[in-house]
Parts: structure tokens; C-alpha cells; sequence
């Protein structure tokens, strides 16, 4: 790290090494949508407490206070919020902000009150979990009143019951991996995934209580993590299960100035019908969105044998009507089908099929470079 000035230190930089699949707080807002950071809070204990993606990476620092400015602490997360915002502090904390110092960063800043005294050597980020991160201030921030933005507590992996019939038709063979993934020059390409609906918002609940929300934001984080390893920039619309907007979601992906955005979905029509399956892909009406649909609908069919073949044809969905770069909107199947409900409520057919979709957008970018 180059520091600034000599009073800015590195505290820890924890990694994972790969992305798998409050009381009186509010819900998690959609202003951190795109944002590795979910959900965080000061506690009582005066330790902050953080809820990200699973398996993301952070980075915190320490800057000590001078003139009639305190001690600032800081973590940087992945991937960045739509907007910053301000929340006063409590106690010994004067504010905590959070904000994009770049296109791809989340940095959520605590700063103390002027005369502060933190010693760094005691302030270390540590992971607790997958998801979940902790630092304690030590006795100086004890007896704070909590404060904090999002769920805290929220499941961090998929929450359905669904299981997967004894007789369900399943893909076998061996389950492909991101080396299988075409390659394409790393660091060029930006790419939103957009999983669809999301917290009080499930989406299409089909056989066996399967919810749309869930398949999709298990395959979106994979698609994501897929990506990222063959050098794509990735910017997800939403990283756990909150509820974000349609606007919010188009204006992420037209500031982000991405190449590519996909929004992924799982279909339904009614229990009554289980004889309805199939894939398709929606795109608006240029060809450039028309080429991305095409390449992601072959590799989706491609892992799912006897799937029916639903096309990419044109769609007037507003996340693809409304963005501004190439733009598909892809549903994987029917949860309320027979045939493919089985397969998206198996993690090993979501696998393949987060493989097949961004093998897809790797091929859009190759074909269309």
C-alpha cells in the first residue's frame, strides 16, 4: 500500500479465497445495491459488525486524528453504492459515512470524536464467517447506542425447502468449472448481473415452495465470481435478499457505463401446469442486445438436455428497455415445470448453469469485441 503521509496506517487486509455460493435498524437499503456490503452496525460492545457477500474481500485502515479532527477508521469492500450518505454518530463515534471513492468501492468510514485516542495495534478486521466481518474499538467506544444501516441478520445462503424429486430427470456427467470458461482480455470488460426480485419481493414460487429469488441469487453470485476470475469487472444490482426497485437497478447499470447487463430470472405459470417448460432470453431491440441474448440462450439449453427451446426474441422488460448498453434478460426455466424445477432447486444444476451463463457473456465479448 502507498500510504498518505506518514499517519496513515494499514490495519489488515483479510482475502477469501473464493466467492461460493437489527433490532431497531431499518431494512437494507437500496442505496447499496451493487455493493459487496450489506448490512452493518456499531454494537453496544462498541465493536462494528459487518454483513457482506459471501466469501468477498475487505481492506481496513487507520488514520489517527489531528488538529480538531479525530481518528478515522475505515473498511473497503467490493463493488460500489448508487449514492453516499452521512449517519450521525453516537458517543465517542461522530459520524459514519459511506461512500464510492472509485466505480468499483465501497468504503464505509467511522470517525471519531476529536481526541480520541485508538491504539491501531489493538484495531484488527476480522472474518467471522463467509459473510460476516468484526472489529473491535475496545473500551473507549463501550456503551455506544447502536447504530447501523440493513439486516444484520439475514440468512446469507439461499433459504428454500425445496428438494429435488427422487425421479427427477438431472444432467449428469462431471459438474464444469471456471476453467472451462473462454478467455477473454482481462481488465477490459464491464459487466451488471442483475439477479431479480429479492427480499418481500420472492419472485415465482413453484413446486415444492421453490422461490425464484433464491435460484437466481445463488446463480447471479456465481456468475459474478465466474467472471471476475477471467478479468471481468462485475456489478451486482443486489448481493443478498433485499428489495431494489427497477429504476435503481437500470440507473446502476447506465452510471456504471458497463458493456454488458443481464438480468436473470426464473420462470413460472401456474401449479396447474407442470407441462410448461422450457428456456428463453429477452432482448430489447438492438442487434448488439439481440447477439447477447442469442449467446447466452445457446449455453443455457446446452447444460439442460430435453429443456424446450423458448428462443431469444425481443421482450419489453424495463430493465432491458431502459439501459442503455447491450442488455438481456434470461429466465432459466420454470419453477412451476416439471422438468425444470427439479433442476433449478439441484445446486449442482445451478452450477451449471451459472457456468453456461457467463460462458454465454464471454462469448458475446468475443464475437462482438
Amino acid at each position: 500500500m502507498r500510504a498518505t503521509g506518514s499517519r496513515r496506517l494499514l490495519l489488515i487486509r483479510l482475502l477469501v479465497a473464493a466467492l461460493v455460493p437489527l433490532g431497531s435498524l431499518a431494512m437494507a437499503l437500496p442505496a447499496w445495491a451493487g455493493s459487496a456490503l450489506s448490512a452493518w452496525r456499531i454494537n453496544r460492545e462498541g465493536a462494528l459488525e459487518l454483513r457482506t457477500s459471501p466469501n468477498s474481500s475487505a481492506q481496513a485502515f487507520f488514520e489517527e486524528g489531528r488538529g480538531g479532527v479525530g481518528p478515522r477508521v475505515w473498511v473497503d469492500l467490493p463493488g460500489a453504492p448508487q449514492r453516499t450518505r452521512t449517519i450521525p454518530g453516537s458517543g465517542v463515534v461522530r459520524q459514519v459515512r459511506g461512500g464510492r471513492p472509485n466505480a468499483s468501492t465501497t468504503r464505509l468510514v467511522v470517525e471519531f470524536q476529536p481526541g480520541t485516542r485508538l491504539d491501531p495495534r489493538g484495531l484488527k478486521l476480522l472474518g467471522t464467517s463467509r459473510d460476516r466481518w468484526r472489529m473491535d474499538f475496545g473500551a473507549v467506544a463501550a456503551g455506544l447506542a447502536p447504530l447501523g444501516e440493513g439486516d444484520l441478520e439475514a440468512p446469507s445462503a439461499p433459504s428454500w425447502r425445496a428438494t429435488v424429486p427422487e425421479r427427477a430427470v438431472l444432467p449428469s456427467g462431471p459438474v464444469p468449472s471456471a476453467a472451462s470458461l473462454p478467455d477473454v482480455p482481462r481488465g477490459r470488460y464491464k459487466v451488471v448481473i442483475d439477479p431479480g426480485h429479492g427480499g418481500p419481493d420472492p419472485g415465482a414460487v413453484g413446486i415444492g415452495g421453490l422461490r425464484e429469488t433464491d435460484v437466481v441469487l445463488d446463480v447471479s453470485l456465481q456468475v459474478a465470481q465466474l467472471l471476475q476470475a477471467k478479468g471481468i469487472q462485475v456489478l451486482l444490482t443486489r448481493t443478498s435478499e433485499v428489495d431494489v426497485d427497477l429504476p435503481p437497478r437500470v440507473a446502476l447499470a447506465n452510471n456504471s457505463r458497463s458493456d454488458a447487463f443481464l438480468s436473470i430470472h426464473a420462470n413460472a405459470l401456474s401449479m396447474a401446469r407442470p407441462d410448461v417448460n422450457g428456456i428463453e432470453t429477452f432482448y430489447f431491440e438492438s442487434a448488439r442486445s439481440r447477439n447477447l441474448a442469442q449467446a447466452v440462450q445457446e449455453q443455457m439449453l446446452a447444460i439442460s438436455p430435453g429443456s424446450p427451446d423458448r428462443g431469444a426474441r425481443p421482450g419489453r422488460f424495463f430493465v432491458i428497455r431502459r439501459t442503455v448498453m447491450p442488455a438481456a434478460l434470461a429466465e432459466m426455466g420454470f419453477v412451476t415445470g416439471q422438468l425444470d424445477s427439479p433442476r433449478l432447486a439441484d445446486p449442482a444444476f445451478r452450477r451449471r448453469m451459472a457456468v453456461a451463463i457467463a460462458t454465454g457473456i464471454l462469448n458475446y465479448f468475443l464475437q462482438n469485441p
